[in-house]
């Protein structure tokens, strides 16, 4: 019996499925959370020059006196939605403090910071003063950070599909565990960023692990509802860590709630059991065997009689030709549609998490905005779902990243030709742009893996997820180019960037053929014809080559 068929008899998705699902779920809470963290971490407080001979200077400024001595030693800052210049200050002859001459001064570079504490009361920012000429290093962590998870994915992709995902995930999950407990006494920034690269790659990479084990223990008609719930949970762990930031206010306290659940991860090498699927694969049949029998006696099925020992497979009715990543490459057709699913892969997830760091570019309170961007993505996730049968997945997707494109865009009009009362306009904006992307980045997974060949489905896959990798080093860049703008305009500008292109890569998505009820090509030659239209030679009329709809 084929492995599917198996599932059908002693339930596609039953009790232990169920209980197993849960607990993998759980994990992926925790990835939600090390995925946006950098975001929080990282944050620049307001901060101004520490005033010289001043021991207890802090932002706050608390006496007459005092204020009129940082009027005259910190120029005010021409930014509207800043009080003072927070890069330099005033250089005077002989020191006000000691009667020195106020009318002979000039700027200076400074070299140490008080920082505003009504947000947090210390980031690693301020602790490492990231700012001023150094601001573009908490760009670099977070480059840094989605570049391991580019690493990650690849090599621990490569390891689940050699060693096991079971194998895969537990080590993975171990390290993250030991890796964040270092980067929260991390002394400066070197070892912080090498830190933070290495969590990036085996959080996520546990995460591909952890989403292939979900889908891999279900049934055909289940799998994706699984795979895209998967994405909900991630979304807890964003709204998960804007809850703990707003209690503890310190990077540290902020690293240790979050790591702190994954010390119970380290039973889950006796509680979670290898795919089934992966042992066929492996030719592991009396593994397997043990684990199906288990899975039916839970589930109160009856086990198939068909079955002896080792009596399953996985292989396909019929053998497909074997084909490679370069012949997507070799066929305009399969290049064309290839290059416009990695532009989305890129743009969605640069907008996925650029908007979520732009938050705190946004008015408002910065904890709401970051709660808020977290939530968007359950409804994002689950409208997805919905949507994805009923549109079709080339509309479904399209759709979601124009709309979250206008959403960006709109941000404008409120920011620069409104006021301060408007701010929840922006915010609502912000939200529906990234509950979009959220969505956009949901379906465009499972658009890419029915468009393309099944020779060449899973390299192309990794391709893609490589553009997405790319998309998210980006992000950082275009949403602290806000800051450095400053001002209105400044909280705005990475928003229509990320809009702009949303706009454009879903537009290129009605290219695409679609593929909702289709057959799916298996071989090259069928990919190239998929959805294509000829014209007939002899009477000249258009003919379109149908895909006939799967009965299964």
């Amino acid at each position: 019996m084929k492995f599917d068929e198996v599932l059908r008899d002693i339930g596609e998705f039953g009790r232990y499925q169920k209980r197993i699902y849960a607990l993998l779920c759980i994990p992926c809470v925790s990835v939600g959370s090390f995925c946006m963290m950098t975001i929080v971490v990282l944050f620049t407080p307001a901060h101004r020059c520490k005033l010289p001979n001043f021991k207890n200077d802090t932002y706050a400024i608390q006496n007459a006196y005092h204020e009129s001595l940082v009027n005259v030693t910190i120029p005010l800052s021409s930014d509207p939605t800043k009080v003072y210049e927070e890069c330099q200050m005033y250089r005077i002859e002989g020191g006000a403090e000691f009667g020195g001459t106020l009318g002979n001064h000039s700027l200076a570079t400074c070299t140490e910071w008080v920082y505003d504490k009504s947000v947090f009361f210390e980031t690693f920012t301020s602790k490492a003063n990231l700012v001023c000429g150094d601001s573009l290093k908490t760009s670099h962590i977070m480059m840094m950070y989605y570049f391991g998870v580019f690493v990650g994915d690849l090599i621990l992709g490569l390891l689940s599909d050699k060693f096991g995902r079971k194998k895969t995930m537990y080590i993975g999950l171990v390290l993250l565990l030991l890796l964040a407990i270092a980067v929260t006494w991390a002394p400066e920034f070197y070892s912080f960023a090498v830190l933070q690269f290495l969590i990036g790659a085996v959080a996520h990479g546990s995460f591909i692990c952890l989403a292939v084990l979900s889908m891999e223990m279900v049934g055909p008609s289940k799998r994706i509802w699984t795979g895209m719930l998967v994405q909900a949970w991630f979304a807890v762990g964003v709204t998960y860590l804007a809850l703990v930031a707003y209690l503890t206010r310190s990077w540290q306290y902020i690293n240790i709630s979050v790591f702190a659940p994954c010390v119970l991860y380290l039973t889950y090498w006796w509680i979670i059991p290898e795919s089934p699927r992966w042992l066929l694969s492996k030719g592991e049949k009396l593994k397997a065997v043990v684990i199906i029998r288990k899975t039916a006696r839970i589930n109160k099925a009856k086990y198939p009689e068909e079955i002896e020992y080792g009596d399953v497979s996985v292989s396909a009715d019929k053998p497909i030709q074997e084909g490679t990543i370069w012949h997507v490459f070799r066929s305009p057709v399969l290049l064309k549609r290839f290059l416009i699913l990695s532009l989305n892969w890129g743009v969605v997830s640069m907008t996925y998490y650029g908007v979520t760091m732009n938050a705190s570019n946004l008015s408002g309170n910065f904890f709401l905005n970051f709660f808020l961007m977290g939530l968007a993505e359950i409804p994002g996730v689950f409208g997805g779902m919905l949507i994805l049968d009923r549109l079709g997945r080339r509309w479904s997707n399209g759709g979601s990243m124009i709309l979250g494109g206008i959403a960006c865009l709109a941000t404008i009009f409120p920011v620069l030709f409104g006021n301060d009362n408007l701010h929840g306009l922006t915010t609502f904006l912000a939200f529906l742009g990234k509950m979009s992307a959220s969505a956009a980045f949901a379906i465009v997974y499972m658009f890419t893996a029915e468009l393309l060949p099944t020779v060449v489905r899973t390299a192309s896959m990794g391709a893609c997820s490589c553009s997405a990798r790319i998309g998210a080093m980006l992000a950082p860049y275009i949403a602290k180019s806000g800051e450095l703008i400053g001002g209105r305009f400044g909280s705005v500008e990475p928003l229509l960037i990320f809009g702009a292109l949303s706009i454009i890569a879903g537009l290129l998505n009605f290219l695409l053929p679609e593929t909702n009820k289709q057959k799916l090509p298996d071989t090259i030659e069928e990919g190239e014809v998929f959805g294509r239209r000829n014209i007939s030679k002899g009477n000249g009329k258009e003919m379109i080559i149908k895909n006939p709809v799967e009965n299964t």
